[in-house]
Formats: structure tokens, sequence, C-alpha cells
């Protein structure tokens, strides 16, 4: 269907949504919530709360309220969700959706947004295929008029799926998966310290009853040691295999970490727990065990950054679903493939995730990084280069552990090139990175805007593989015509919190800087929340890439953010200024802007302050936070430590296969362009692109991509601080359908 022509604010006139949340709760669904509620009153239509999720729909009455902009403030940082949920036995009877119907059709709602888990979704699509036969019950019961009938003659259903165990077909995360891995690292880093004091075995269990996903992933970004997941069972004898592989670790390291689905089992069948693992290792290696359960911790707390986006994305995209669906359109989910939102048929993917054990895309892929193999030997050494930021030592200690299984040597540079121009190498053991992925910062130390990766053959002929700066890598490819020796292969990564590196739409550490900026903006919200009438205007990091104020103020509920890639004028500053001023009439009388620090040289944060402080006297007073180099440290988010480790291994991997090619008669020689390349996540997939086919897409002066995919999300950040402007709709998602992937896993899983 095409919808360039339709006018976005008028989709919706007399039209109504209605929202609840069902099943486990799960952070993000507020962001959802309140996106779904504001872009629906954006559109003309009215929208309901359904409080208590399917019993309210039975229910009725007050549990089924209209929506405010108002109601809706000061969600997103809470964790949850605040118009409740329940588990109903009512609507699983005709009976109770009998009466669901009713109420729906009183009140002229014949769009219902669903967000909660595939048990919640399959009894929105149940309803809504009988929709037809219950209102023909309630015609013949006299409980509903033909009028009324024949105004609520379709219903149209919009799932999103709200679940921490990223358990759902279809979607690379559900919401609330982030939040949740965001509470078990806290929960492991706080661990580590005190078991390395007492050379303690922390066995960690974990939510995940059929997917083990949050266990995987919890393995990788804590580096443990074991890993048992509902999916894989352990081959027979695992109990000899695990004892062994503990032992021999010991001896180097001071602490074992292994971790636990709460549906891990055996090959035949029998359940696995962390006590059933302790009494093993305590019996067999006689090690100082303890056993960690964090059940509903996993649930709570606030909502990542990440969770917030997508919430707020994908209740956009909800909203667009809805209003553009006709009778024929099948139920939809609104989903996430790599950065892009993308709509399912609901049954297709609820057929799908029916299986007995349940896996998602993204485990598939992480699965696929522990099966290794043993490759020929070459010197590798590895560098820092640049301004550090969180995820690096997660990459290196990837890159390292990589290239050791595949039998290379692996020597450390320290300090960046300069390191690298005075020798400054050793090397570096499998135990040298123990521990490296929790750690911010650069533990190798750093000098410019990249992390490098230096393939070395014994007589230090190099091959490269970059981490970070475009230009940098740009600029050994140009030399490769005057120095031979800087014909090698090449691979840049990019790390760094701007998140500027043209060919990625991801930077490893911009994830943790956002969540920084984010949990900041949170406290300074609360804050101007008790004082009334304040304005805060917060600068951020980035270069001129406005990528971090851009998402911060997505994540964070911001009415403003000033980036150099979106240009503005003395007249947008005075609509703004006016914008709070209206703002303060209301019932939420507070204001948050974002300013990139590069964004005009002219309009500074002490400008914007003045103005601010100047148009509201009378009205609002301002203060103002420069938030500096705290956005650069921490420790890694989950999503760093894992982006951080996969794109270690690939390239490792990569660079071992293109050695194979560019060996010739005793030596190595790379020329061609495909031999230096840019690794970085486009879309839906993770690619190798040449860096010279990335010259063009480069504005070298202000070092930014000229394009730019979360640009895009501008509007939606606008429209739901309630200022009245077009959004696009003309690409939005289409339905696709779902792929089925066959799954090929390594025996036995272990970290």
């Amino acid at each position: 269907m095409s919808h360039t022509s339709m006018d976005p604010t008028k989709m919706g006139v007399g039209r109504s949504i209605a929202v609840l949340t069902s099943g486990g709760d799960a952070q993000g669904m507020n962001a959802a919530v309140r996106a779904t509620v504001r872009v629906g009153l954006y559109t003309g239509a009215k929208v309901y709360f359904v409080h208590e999720g399917y019993q309210g729909l039975v229910d009725g009455g007050d549990n089924i309220r209209p929506a405010t902009w108002e109601s809706v403030s000061m969600m997103l940082q809470l964790g949850g969700t605040v118009i409740g949920s329940a588990r109903c036995m009512d609507f699983r009877g005709r009976e109770g959706r009998t009466k669901a119907a009713l109420n729906l059709v009183k009140l002229g709602i014949t769009n219902l947004c669903v967000i909660g888990g595939d048990g919640s979704l399959t009894g929105a699509n149940q309803f809504r295929t009988e929709w037809s036969t219950l209102l023909i019950d309630l015609l013949k019961a006299g409980k509903i008029t033909k009028e009324e009938a024949k105004r609520s003659s379709h219903l149209n259903i919009v799932g999103m799926v709200g679940s921490i165990d990223n358990d759902f077909c279809g979607t690379d995360m559900t919401i609330g998966t982030d939040s949740a891995l965001h509470r078990i690292i806290e929960v492991v880093d706080a661990i580590t310290t005190t078991a390395q004091s007492h050379q303690r075995t922390f066995i960690l269990e974990v939510m995940g009853r059929h997917c083990g996903y949050l266990a995987l992933v919890t393995a990788l970004s804590c580096g443990a040691d074991w890993v048992f997941v509902p999916e894989m069972p352990p081959e027979e004898g695992w109990e000899e295999h695990l004892c062994r592989r503990l032992a021999n670790v010991s001896r180097g390291c001071r602490l074992n970490v292994i971790i636990v689905a709460e549906g891990a089992m055996s090959r035949d069948g029998n359940a696995i727990s962390s006590e059933d693992i302790k009494k093993l290792v305590e019996k067999s290696l006689g090690f100082d065990t303890r056993t960690t359960v964090l059940g509903h911790v996993q649930r709570g707390g606030t909502p990542s950054a990440f969770d917030r986006i997508l919430g707020s994305r994908m209740g956009v995209e909800a909203v667009m679903a809805l209003l553009e669906a006709t009778p024929e359109t099948p139920a939809c989910v609104v989903s996430l493939s790599g950065n892009q939102a993308v709509r399912l048929p609901l049954m297709e993917c609820v057929q799908v995730v029916s299986v007995p054990h349940r896996l998602g895309s993204q485990a598939e892929e992480l699965f696929s990084h522990l099966a290794l193999f043993l490759l020929s030997n070459i010197n590798v050494a590895i560098l820092n280069v640049g301004a550090p930021c969180a995820g690096m030592n997660a990459a290196v200690r990837s890159a390292v552990r990589i290239g050791i299984i595949q039998g290379h040597n692996m020597l450390a540079v320290h300090d960046g090139f300069e390191g690298l121009a005075h020798g400054n190498i050793e090397p570096i053991t499998w135990t040298g990175v123990s521990g490296w992925t929790g750690k911010g910062g650069s533990e190798l130390g750093t000098k410019r805007l990249m992390i490098i990766l230096l393939y070395v053959t014994p007589v230090f002929t190099a091959q490269l593989v970059l981490s970070g700066a475009y230009v940098g890598g740009l600029e050994l490819v140009t030399a490769r015509e005057k120095y031979e020796e800087l014909c090698i292969p090449m691979v840049v990564i990019p790390a760094t919190v701007s998140n500027n590196v043209p060919g990625s739409d991801f930077s490893i550490g911009a994830d943790t800087a956002l969540n920084t900026i984010t949990s900041t903006c949170d406290r300074i919200k609360q804050s101007a929340a008790g004082t009334k009438r304040r304005v805060f205007i917060i600068e951020t990091m980035g270069g001129y890439c406005g990528y971090l104020a851009t998402m911060a103020g997505l994540a964070a509920g911001a009415d403003a953010a000033y980036i150099y890639e979106d240009k503005f004028s003395i007249r947008d500053l005075e609509t703004n200024v006016e914008h709070l001023v209206q703002k303060m009439k209301t019932d939420v009388k507070r204001g948050l802007i974002l300013r990139n620090e590069n964004c005009n040289a002219n309009y500074t944060t002490d400008f914007i302050f003045a103005l601010y402080s100047e148009e509201g006297k009378g009205v609002f007073d301002c203060r103002k936070n420069i938030l500096g180099h705290m956005q650069q440290g921490g420790t890694p988010t989950p999503f760093d430590r894992n982006f951080g480790t996969k794109m270690g291994s690939k390239a490792v991997l990569w660079i071992t296969e293109k050695l194979k090619e560019v060996y010739r008669h005793g030596r190595i020689f790379a020329n061609t362009p495909d031999s230096a390349c840019l690794l970085g996540m486009r879309k839906r997939a993770l690619t190798f692109q040449p860096l010279a086919d990335l010259k063009d897409q480069t504005d070298f002066e202000h070092r930014i991509p000229k394009t730019s995919w979360w640009l895009k999300l501008r509007p939606i950040m606008k429209i739901l601080a309630k200022y009245n402007i077009p959004l696009d709709t003309s690409e939005h998602a289409h339905m696709e359908h779902v792929i089925k992937k066959k799954l090929s896993v390594p025996e036995p899983l272990m970290k």
C-alpha cells in the first residue's frame, strides 16, 4: 500500500487505538506505551490505556481509560509497565473474549496494540480471528446495535514483543532483553571482585526456561569458563570435561565463572541446576564454590538506552501499521532486524517460536563464534590508537584468544603508533587478557582514534587490521604505492564513542557512552521535576557527529537536540523557546535540551544557555551541564562487550583467510582494494567493505559520513516532544516473511 500522499496528522482522525501490556513485564514496555500514545494522538486518533492486560480488556470499566499527552510523561526511565500486566484465564475462554469485544465496541476501538510475549500475541491473533463471530454473538444477545457492529466490523491488531528472554522469532532483540543483560552484567561484575579475592568458583543462574540467549551473551560478556543453555545439552561425559576445564583454568586464574540458564538440561532430558553443578565441582575438585540465582532482579531496574529507543521506534511503527492496515492485512508484529524496523506476520512468528527450543537470530550468530578451527602459524601484534572507548578491550581479548586458538603467536604493542615506533612490543598470552571484557578504556594504551591489529611475520613484514579511524586506514592504503611493506591485508573496525565512522551504522563504545548520557539525563530530569519550571541544557561529545545527542534525546525524552547534520537558525532556537514556554503551562513543567559539542561554532552552549535564560525569564530558569570525558569512561555495556567480541573474532578470521589468498611464492603481497576493508554493521549484517570504496561516502573535513541512518529518527524525537512536524511515512516497514534458519552449533558449548 502506498502511503506517500497521506498526511500523517490526519491518518487517525475518527479512529481509536487501545494499548495494553500482557504477560511478564519487561523494561522498555513503558517507552513503547509512551510512543504509541503520543504518535496515536499526533495522527488525530483517540488513544486508550487498557490497564492490567487482557484482564482489564475483559473487565472493562475504569480499566479502559483515555490516554493524554501528559499521562505518559516521565515514563521512559521507569522499569516494568505502569499500566499493569496480568495473567488472564478469562480471556482464554470464548466468554471472556466476548466481554472484551463488547467493551471495545462500546468505545469504538477497532485498533489494538498488544505488547507482550508469544502467548500474549497468540491470544491477540485468536481474538482478531474470532472478531466477526463475536460481534454476531453480541448482536444476537442484543448487547450491541447493528450500527455499532457495522462501525466495528473489523479489528486491527499489531504486536510488539516484550520479553527479557529474546525468545521470539523474527526479531534480533525483544523489548527488555538489553536491560536484563545490564542487570545481569552488573551482578556479574560485582561478584567477580569478591570471587577473585577468595579464589572462588561462582555459578550464576539466569532466566531462560526455553531460550539460552541471556546465558550465552552473559558468558561472552564476562568471559565465563562454561555455559549451559537449553538449546544445546552438553555431550555425554560433560561432568569430567567441565572439571578438567576448571582445573586447567584455575592454574593461571583466581576466578572460575559458570553461567547456567534456568532451563538447562542434559541429553536425557534431566534438568541441570546450579546446585547440581556446585555439588559436582566441590566433590570432584574441592573448589570453594558459590551459587547465585538472579531471579526477578533481571526484570527490574531502569531500561537501558537501547530498550528505550527500541520501544519508541516500535511504538511509532505499530501505530503506522495499525492505521495503514486493511481487512486483508494479516495481524503483524513490528520488530527489529539489524537497525531496521520490519513488520512480520504474527502467526508465522509464533509458529516458528512454538518449537521446543527457541533461539533468536542473534544467538545463532553468537554460537558460530565458538566454532573455531586451527590454522597456520602467524605472528600477530595488536595495538590501540586514539581516544579510548569502552569495548576496545573486549575486541582485543577476542582477537588475542581467537588468534591463539588458530595457532598464531600474539604480540601486544603498547601506546599505539608511538609504541610501535619505539619497539614497545611484547608477547601477550591467553591469561594476559583475562578479565579484559569488562574493563573500560584501553589496557594497551592508545594515542589516536582507532584500534589497530597488526599482523607481523617473523621478519616483521606486516599485515594490518585496523580498528577505529577510517582516515588512518585510508592513509596506510594510499602509502602502499610508496612502501611495499604496507601491501598487506588490513581491516578497520570502528571504535569511537562518536559513532562517526563511514561504512558502519554502529561503533564500539557508542552504546556505553549513550547509556552514560541517558542515565545522567534521568537524574537531571528528576531534579527538574522537583524544582519545576526548569530547563536543562546539556552538551554531549561526538565531534561533528550528532548521533549521541540525537539518540540520547530519544532515550531521555528531550525537547530538542542540536546537531551539526541538522542545520538550525536563530528562528529555530526561538521556536524551541516558545515551545518550552507553552509546555510550562501544562502539568509537565520541565525541559531538556541537548547540544552536540560542534553543532554550530556561533550558537555555543553558553550562547544557547544565555538565550534560553533571557527569553524564558519569568517563566522558567535554566541550568547547563557539560558532560565531558565521563562519556568515554565506565565499564562497557553488554552490547559493547559483545559487539567488540564479535568484531575482533570476525576480523581475525577474515585476515587469516585473506592471508591464504595473498600468499605467493613464500611471501605476502596484498595491494587490491578488497585486501584493505572496513568491518561494519550495515542495516542487517556485518560486512567487509573496501576502504577505497568509502571515500565518496565521507566528509573528510568534519570526519563524519555524508549520510547517516539515525537522522531518520529525529522526526520521531520531535513528535514525541509534541512538535507538530511532518513525519515521512514513505519509508516505513513493509510486511516481510519469517525466514527459518538451520542452526548448527559446535559441541561442547563452552567459553
